[in-house]
């Protein structure tokens, strides 16, 4: 009797939640049949919704609901604090399993290559987001000693962080905030927050409503210089294609031309402006230098020579994110990815058997749902497809309880779907009391216990 198709996914946030979910979408999944095991390193499932989506922003949060369903069916078994490859390596992995999906996301800091990058008070966004988010593997505090702060880049997550910035402690006070964080915030000294863009306008990566987001609080004032508005022929043509371009660059246009308000937190704006250096003294961030930039007719930029110190004693490099190397697998140093054809991970010109990516660790920390979906369809089909063909060779030990027994034998205490709902409802009733929907469990060793692992 012909057995059912084994997978590892490594990685249970979107990107391998969304390949077990196009497993049990396939004909595959009718006849003989798919087994899914998501391994994932930390106690909770959910990766960046979890860990780097600002907790101000349910919304987003509320993917997680589609996401358990997923989680939910009984073909898929979910081993959390299961850390590749110290815990298991990809040929045990192989020994289990007929193939092996990576999908293990981007949460490092892509470099800014600037003089000053390294003193004391440059810091880079995700590790901020890593903390604001309560994730158990950075320390429980954060310096919020500076009253004056730039921001460096303008995607969402440079949003994020001038808006978790700005914001009062005590407006953050309703979301999942765990109390140190809310602790940290409290002891937040920012008034003036500077985000920088090295291009205009219509370049900005912001989503719109990412951007309009930043307008609703009380105690934030967005402010835009109307000499940063200006486009060429190459912004006119993005604007003409892009239908959230044109929304981003219409908001921003509107900001530009309105009075200042009274709010008290300002939170500027500026565009054209290209970091040059984070000045220091004594190792310690004291400016940020940068150059003016001009459009050059194709929505691209060219410097001045014109330079500006602005006066601020911290500064956040959101440039990006980078996925970690992953043992095992080739790496392409440049993109931060593993090399691989329709998700067929490729090594010296061939595709190493049995094994795959999807998501950031394939394509790079780009796109939004929609692209991480389509992505893993991809993956997926090739997969299917190298099995229909009898590419896959047999795993010696298929049966799903051999890997419980592996993981006991080796003393790795994982958590499983049914402990992240005692997790879950661990944290809705700390939240219960003050009348919050949940807040968040910050030390691994209590998420285990409250796991049950």
């Amino acid at each position: 009797m012909p057995r059912p198709l084994r997978v590892a996914i490594v990685g249970a946030g979107p990107a391998g939640i969304y390949a077990a979910d196009a497993l049990l979408k396939s004909e595959a999944a009718a006849d003989p049949g798919v087994s899914i095991d998501l391994f994932e390193r930390m106690p909770a499932p959910f990766g960046l919704i979890r860990y780097g989506v600002a907790p101000d922003h349910p919304r987003i949060k509320g993917i997680i609901t589609a996401l358990h369903q997923v989680l939910d069916k009984p073909q898929v078994r979910l081993f959390g604090n299961v850390d590749y490859p110290n815990d298991i390596s990809l040929d045990e992995l192989h020994a289990f399993y007929d193939a092996v999906i990576f999908s293990t996301g981007a949460s490092a800091d892509r470099a800014l290559d600037i003089p000053g990058a390294g003193l004391d008070g440059s810091y880079g966004a995700a590790d901020f987001v890593s903390w604001y988010d309560g994730h158990p593997d950075v320390p429980r505090t954060w310096p919020l000693e500076a009253e004056k702060v730039a921001v460096l880049g303008v995607g969402n997550v440079a949003l994020d962080v001038a808006r978790i910035l700005a914001k009062t402690a005590d407006e953050l006070l309703p979301t999942e905030i765990p109390p140190n964080v809310y602790e940290g915030l409290q002891a937040n000294r920012a008034k003036e927050i500077h985000v920088f863009g090295r291009r205009g306008p219509a370049q900005a990566k912001f989503s719109p409503m990412e951007l309009r987001e930043l307008d609703h609080s009380p105690t934030i004032e967005v402010i835009v210089n109307p000499e940063d508005i200006d486009y060429d022929a190459g912004s006119i043509e993005t604007r003409r294609s892009n239908k959230q371009a044109d929304m981003v660059a219409k908001t921003l246009e509107n900001w530009a031309i309105r009075d200042i308000g009274e709010r008290p937190h300002k939170l500027f704006l500026h565009f054209f402006e290209s970091p040059a250096e984070i000045l220091g003294e004594d190792g310690r961030v004291t400016g940020l230098r940068t150059e003016r930039t001009q459009l050059d007719g194709s929505g691209n930029v060219t410097g001045t020579g014109e330079f500006q110190d602005w006066d601020v004693q911290a500064v956040y490099r959101a440039v990006g994110y980078l996925s970690e190397e992953l043992p095992k697998l080739p790496w392409d140093v440049e993109s931060g990815t593993v090399p691989d054809e329709g998700g067929r991970v490729v090594e010296a010109g061939r595709h190493l058997a049995s094994t795959y990516v999807t998501g950031w660790i394939r394509r790079g920390p780009i796109g939004l749902i929609g692209h991480t979906k389509g992505d893993a369809n991809e993956t997926v089909a090739n997969l299917l497809d190298d099995h229909a063909n009898g590419r896959l060779p047999a795993p010696a030990a298929p049966e799903p309880e051999a890997v419980d027994a592996f993981l006991a034998e080796r003393g790795v205490r994982h958590t499983t779907w049914d402990g992240w709902y005692r997790l879950d409802a661990a944290e809705k009733a700390l939240g219960e009391p003050q009348g919050r929907e949940r807040v968040k469990i910050v030390e691994r060793e209590e998420m285990l216990k409250a796991s049950g692992a």
